[in-house]
């Protein structure tokens, strides 16, 4: 039988102007991100959607989430490889197209991490543990678009 787990967040829309919503300008998209224990996370949409530009928006959290998914997996086959990272940056992009009815949808992310290893002789081995990563990141098994994974790395 599967594991289950359950996570929790509380959204708390704090961008009421005065007015609510009785109008499409009249609020604010500002809202916070509570999970028990942790520091908030202040979000907003998007600037194209009349978002804070000083805010996180879902997207760029859902970009995120499976950046990180992905360096944990890969990091963690990494040490069961014996492989030896010392630096890992992900430069992510997603792309999200949006329908002429203000809907969309991401159709890819890909991920751009720069890994370094200890033992150049193994570069390639590493190269070849994204792709064990990528299969068992729960994010990315979770999403229905394409996650690319286009490395680099040094030693």
């Amino acid at each position: 039988m599967a594991k289950r787990f359950a996570y929790h967040a509380t959204i708390a829309w704090t961008g009421n102007r005065g007015t609510g919503t009785s109008a499409y300008r009249a609020y604010g998209r500002d809202h916070v991100i509570r999970i028990a224990g942790k520091p908030e996370i202040p979000a907003s949409s998007d600037v194209a959607f009349r978002g804070d530009p000083d805010r996180h928006t879902p997207e760029e959290m859902l970009v995120a989430s499976l950046s990180s998914c992905h360096m944990l997996w890969y990091l963690h086959l990494c040490a069961d490889a014996g492989i030896v990272v010392t630096a890992y940056q992900d430069e992510a992009e997603g792309i999200m197209t949006v329908d002429a009815d203000g809907g969309g949808r991401f159709v890819e992310v890909v991920l751009h991490p720069r890994v370094t290893v200890t033992d150049p002789s193994r570069i390639e081995e590493a190269r070849a543990l994204h792709g064990p990563a990528h299969e068992k990141c729960f994010i990315a098994s979770s999403v229905n678009f394409p996650v690319r994974t286009e490395g680099t790395f040094t030693s």
